[in-house]
């Protein structure tokens, strides 16, 4: 009897020794999930801040003023596959100014605040937006001849232009555009034309919700 349950017990061991050389049947570990960013989109509302360079065509009475802008802006856009339209407006500070003489005497030209209300048609290359704009400008140009009369007028015209953005982070983005604004001619008190044609050369740092 103990000769049997020896043997049994041996046989045990051979098999499960034998079964242990057999290859696994286990399948493999699934592989780790690879990760993809989100692709980038421009669609949302942004605020920003902007600023520059402008150079104005007065006209044969009163030169070319120039000068700095510094200023705030608004908008919003929406993605449609690599096309992006949108709405954008800003207020900017001039110190745009020409000191001159004319027929008349002694003049001051400034030009202090500068406004757009514009739409944007863009084109996405992931983060780069190339984009041209086009729409509403106003301007408060105030011509002054020392001693004799002064004349204060906001002019309204058109601006159009170009630029490129690029978004470095999902929020934050910088743009440099160009902005060509002509408000045709202004007949001041003393019979005086402003020819008021404004170039707007600036920078600008947006942040997008």
């Amino acid at each position: 009897m103990k000769k049997i349950l020896l043997a049994a017990l041996m046989a045990g061991v051979a098999t499960t020794a034998f079964a242990s050389d057999l290859p696994t049947r286990k399948a493999p570990p699934a592989p780790a999930p690879v990760y993809v960013a989100p692709a980038f989109s421009w669609t949302g509302f942004y605020i920003g801040v902007n600023g520059g360079g402008a150079f104005a065509n007065g006209g044969r009475d009163f030169g070319n003023p120039n000068g700095g802008e510094v200023g705030g802006t608004v908008g919003y856009n929406y993605q449609l596959g690599q096309i992006v339209l949108g709405v954008e407006g800003d207020w900017d500070w001039a110190g745009i100014n020409k000191n001159g003489v004319n027929a008349v005497g002694p003049y001051k030209n400034n030009v202090d605040d500068i406004v757009t209300a514009r739409a944007r048609v863009g084109y996405a290359i992931d983060r780069t937006l190339l984009f041209v704009t086009g729409g509403y400008a106003g301007a408060d140009e105030q011509i002054k001849f020392p001693g004799l009369a002064s004349n204060s007028t906001w002019r309204n015209g058109g601006v159009v232009g170009g630029g490129v953005e690029y978004a470095f982070t999902n929020n934050i983005s910088a743009k440099v555009e160009y902005l060509y604004a002509p408000f045709g001619n202004e007949q001041t008190l003393l019979g005086e034309k402003s020819d008021l044609n404004l170039s707007l050369v600036r920078a600008g740092v947006n942040y997008k919700f």
